[in-house]
């Protein structure tokens, strides 16, 4: 099965702390990988085996795009920040384009995150 990465920007990481707790008897059933400072919140506070990869300034927002250039990751939640500038934007912008490019499914926000979630449901009923 492949994993859902699962990305924040500093504002938006206790938000999507709330999300992952909310859906972690969906999300515990998939591989999830995350940003460092992202998975590490996420572990300490929902209590879920996340691996963690580096942070987004240093290169994990690409780590993410490269597995989902290696056809590894089926979809994304980044929980993005779009009010304040984000230092590594570029970064940022290159995985939103690898996830067009690969057509993986991409929630940036709660609304979005909570039509993925019903997707990934649908994706567990039919593996049963």
């Amino acid at each position: 099965m492949k994993s859902v990465a699962l990305i924040a920007h500093d504002n938006k990481k206790l938000d999507l702390a709330m999300f992952v707790k909310e859906h972690a008897h969906i999300l515990e059933r998939f591989h999830l990988i995350a940003t460092k400072t992202t998975g590490t919140l996420l572990k300490d506070k929902v209590k879920l085996d996340i691996e963690c990869l580096a942070s987004g300034t240093m290169g994990g927002d690409l780590q993410v795009g490269a597995r989902i250039a290696e056809d590894k990751v089926g979809a994304v939640i980044f929980f993005r920040d779009p009010l304040t500038a984000q230092p590594h934007e570029p970064d940022v912008s290159a995985l939103l384009r690898v996830c067009d490019v690969h057509q993986i499914p991409l929630a940036t926000n709660l609304s979005t995150a909570d039509a993925l979630m019903d997707w990934l449901k649908l994706q567990l009923q039919e593996q049963e």
